[in-house]
């Protein structure tokens, strides 16, 4: 995906889930294809090059060698600089060890059964949804050698 956004893709259909040249799917890949996507998303917007950006202001504040952490500049920015990974495990090797070193299709694999579990239809007026049952039934009964 990333030489296909580099090259100027800017929709690329089969992006996520799809294994063995399209023959088949998993949902694990589906989420971590899905996180990947978000860092393209991320990376596609590009980077700003202005005073904020480059945090002139925190390195008159701090002055050389000293950490920027706890600058104003810095708090306004850390949540929002960087896109986030919400499959990715930014702990210390130590500590995911600690935790049971749970690697990404594990977390891949809880992620999409929450997601799915978690699910709610969105709202389809009942006059819409019946005509559109109603017009399934009607091809499916037009095509009496189909197997569904």
């Amino acid at each position: 995906m990333l030489s296909a956004v580099q090259s100027g893709a800017n929709f690329i259909l089969h992006s996520a889930g799809f294994l063995d040249g399209l023959l088949s799917m998993s949902y694990e890949k589906f989420v971590m294809d899905t996180d990947l996507c978000g860092a393209l998303h991320a990376y596609l917007n590009g980077l700003t090059v202005d005073e904020d950006s480059l945090g002139v202001e925190s390195l008159r504040v701090g002055g050389p060698g000293e950490h920027l952490f706890g600058t104003p500049h810095t708090m306004s920015h850390y949540e929002t600089a960087y896109w986030d990974s919400s499959l990715n495990d930014d702990a210390p090797y130590e500590t995911w060890h600690e935790n049971g070193a749970e690697d990404a299709l594990s977390r891949a694999n809880r992620q999409w059964k929450q997601t799915l579990a978690e699910y709610q239809a969105p709202p389809l007026d009942e006059t819409i949804n019946q005509a559109l049952l109603d017009f399934m039934a009607e091809r499916k009964a037009s095509m009496p050698d189909s197997w569904f």
